[in-house]
């Protein structure tokens, strides 16, 4: 039996292919299907079953396309409905592939159709649980994204769900099983998962707060509810590709990797009216770029926060990225169902400015100098953009908290004719924030280089005292 984990660190997505006797399964998939096709190729082996826990909302799955490619059957649990061919399994159900077996155990909680599968191996030892979105590594799926979908469920329903099913279906499992979840540290759909990716279920029944064997399902209710935020705008949209289907990732890919001369590019842009998405580094991006682009850096945590800062998911897009990674680029924007970009500037940015072509910069500052800065102009304002969470726990003394994913609904409390300082813990979504804004006529933000760290290291500033952060997502 071979089994990995494909793990996606900008999504903190662990997609799995399991394989045995030349027949495989890919568990979660992304929506590129090539890495699934190659290990597969390369082994000789057959992907018989697609296995999905539940209906992502923080991606679109790669189920459609790796089942129309290969032959193979989509499998969803119990009370799944969605508008292709798919195996509806029932719950308990033993599916076999090669000389391993996988038991479907229906776990409704974080969603009513959530699933997660047993692997036995060949001498029908079990050995391995994916959990999906039901049980991660410190944590548990959060019950609210459902919610979204059918008006007749909530959050505390859905919770009193996952209660009973982590009780009759997981904890119940031989301690030594190893826990396979869909997600790490960084997902927003849990509140306070680990950066380790797979742990024993008997660990997890030790160190997992959901887990207490003395919980009563009102305390399981209460702690998994607390604090939870907004999920991001996207999440109700990716989860509707992935009930309804989605254009073929072969046809995204060919409309978006298509290069535009600068000329061409303007063109476009105009008859189009595309966001101008710029996907190089941060302080790269300050120095220069195409006037009213925004800064979404390829090189963090590009997916989500694309899905969060771009409300329109069929909005169409213009790409400006560093050479060579154009392609990558607009795989990352089909992960989260942006499908519709549109091209890419040719030689990226140096080539705009080549051509003499009009840019723009937005100010930065070092930490050694914000104190002069300040001392000549103390009407300047201090905004922190990290979360909630970040800022209650340690800012600097005086700074106002507007968090980047709220941004849209609050740009009314910023003054178009007040002076800035802007930051976020390292800089990357300072920028994000400062390109948005100065897109929308913004010009008097400055970025603070380096973040609250710097300001931190450096003394740069008075910084609150410091308490233990809450479980806010």
């Amino acid at each position: 039996m071979k089994l990995e984990q494909i793990y996606t660190g900008c999504l903190a997505q662990g997609a799995y292919y399991i394989e045995s006797n030349g027949e495989a399964v890919v568990i979660d998939p992304l929506r590129e299907v090539a890495p699934y096709l190659e290990r597969a190729e390369k082994n000789g082996a057959t992907i018989k079953y697609v296995l999905e826990t539940h209906f992502h909302a923080d991606f679109v799955s790669g189920h459609i396309d790796l089942a129309e490619k290969t032959g193979a059957t989509i499998v969803y649990g119990p009370t799944a409905s969605p508008d292709f061919k798919a195996h509806i399994a029932n719950d308990g159900e033993v599916l076999r592939v090669g000389a391993i077996t996988f038991t479907v155990l229906h776990t409704p909680g974080h969603t009513m159709e959530s699933t997660c599968y047993l692997l036995s191996d060949e001498e029908g030892k079990k050995v391995g649980l994916f959990t999906g979105d039901t049980l991660f590594i410190g944590d548990v799926g959060r019950p609210d994204l459902a919610q979204k979908i059918s008006s007749d469920l909530t959050q505390e329903k859905l919770a009193g769900h996952l209660f009973d099913s982590l009780r009759t279906k997981i904890m119940p499992l031989d301690d030594a099983i190893i826990v396979y979840p869909a997600h790490g540290s960084g997902s927003a759909c849990g509140k306070n998962m680990s950066k380790e990716t797979t742990d024993s279920l008997g660990n997890q029944k030790r160190f997992n707060y959901a887990l207490r064997a003395d919980m009563t399902k009102e305390e399981f209710i209460r702690e998994v509810t607390t604090g939870l935020t907004p999920p991001p705008a996207y999440f109700p949209e990716n989860v509707l590709m992935n009930i309804h289907g989605y254009e073929r990732i072969d046809k995204v890919m060919q409309r978006g990797n298509r290069p535009l001369s600068p000329a061409a590019f303007e063109a476009v842009a105009n008859e189009t009216g595309a966001l101008l998405l710029d996907t190089r580094q941060a302080s790269v991006f300050a120095k220069g770029f195409i006037p009213n682009s925004v800064n979404i850096g390829i090189d963090g945590s590009f997916a989500p926060w694309v899905g969060a800062m771009i409300p329109d998911i069929n909005q169409p897009i213009l790409v400006i990225a560093d050479n060579g990674r154009e392609e990558e680029v607009v795989t990352r924007l089909a992960r989260v169902g942006y499908d519709q970009c549109i091209g890419y500037l040719q030689g990226g940015f140096e080539s705009w400015i080549n051509e003499g072509r009009e840019s723009d910069q937005i100010d930065t500052l070092r930490t050694d100098e914000i104190a002069d800065l300040l001392q000549n102009d103390p009407s300047i304002k201090i905004l922190d953009v990290r979360k909630e969470s970040e800022f209650l726990s340690e800012h600097v003394i005086g700074a106002e908290n507007i968090p980047l994913d709220g941004i849209n609904n609050r740009l009314s409390e910023i003054d178009h004719d007040k002076k800035y300082l802007v930051y976020c813990a390292g800089g990357y979504r300072s920028m994000i924030f400062n390109s948005m804004l100065r897109a929308r006529g913004f010009d008097n933000l400055i970025d603070v280089q380096g973040g609250f760290k710097a300001i931190k290291e450096k003394a740069a500033l008075p910084i609150s005292h410091y308490i233990c952060p809450t479980t806010i997502v």
